[in-house]
């Protein structure tokens, strides 16, 4: 049975690996005409699993929260060549939530217009229920969401920035030692390395992750 599970997670990994590959390129490809290309790829690694995360869990599958991400992220891109985001009305983070909330709702209101066209009966209180609370301004549900996923975001991006920064056994010290917490000596064995350098990927590794969290903070106010 848990091979057969693990089957499936792979399964699930693999076809969302193959989504996020196709949602970038899409994405990028509607930004080729913008010098500051880059720039957005990046915004896109940093933040598509939150959308894509808080997407999930406030009611959508799989393709529509990869088009609820896309679009999300569009409409930034759009917003920021217009200037129309002004820090002095909130902060950054705030207002990605609320531009991820229009986009999740309108593809509950597409999936309606579209159940509607082939005929079908839209009667899932649940899901109408959904679509209430996260358009409700004064609703908690989506907000709750957000800043648990939003935590869960910064770490793991924080961690891919560092990943880039350090070296790979550093890293894989790093990542036994303190994300794994495995006990110090069982570092040492399994990766066969002195005590010494287990300390020291510790300090440098976790110097480097502090500075990129207080970095993405800093975006987030």
């Amino acid at each position: 049975m848990a091979d057969g599970n693990e089957e499936t997670k792979s399964e699930r990994d693999a076809m969302l690996g193959e989504a996020y590959a196709k949602t970038r390129k899409s994405l990028i490809a509607r930004l080729d005409n913008w010098e500051d290309q880059r720039t957005w790829d990046d915004f896109y690694q940093t933040y598509w699993r939150l959308i894509y995360s808080v997407a999930i869990k406030a009611g959508l599958r799989s393709d529509e929260a990869f088009d609820c991400v896309q679009e999300t992220i569009l409409s930034i891109a759009k917003q920021s060549k217009r200037k129309l985001y002004d820090p002095e009305q909130g902060s950054f983070k705030t207002w990605l939530m609320n531009m991820t909330r229009w986009r999740i709702n309108d593809q509950f209101r597409k999936r309606k217009k579209d159940t509607a066209m082939i005929g079908g009966e839209w009667d899932n209180d649940r899901k109408t229920a959904v679509i209430d609370r996260v358009e409700d301004p004064n609703g908690d549900l989506l907000s709750r969401l957000w800043d648990v996923e939003w935590k869960k975001n910064v770490a793991d991006a924080a961690l891919s920035r560092v990943k880039a920064q350090v070296s790979p056994k550093q890293y894989q010290i790093f990542d036994c030692y303190v994300v794994k917490q495995w006990d110090a000596k069982r570092v040492q064995d399994h990766l066969n390395v002195s005590m010494a350098q287990v300390y020291l990927a510790k300090h440098r590794v976790g110097a480097v992750l502090k500075r990129e969290l207080a970095r993405l903070e800093e975006d987030a106010d």
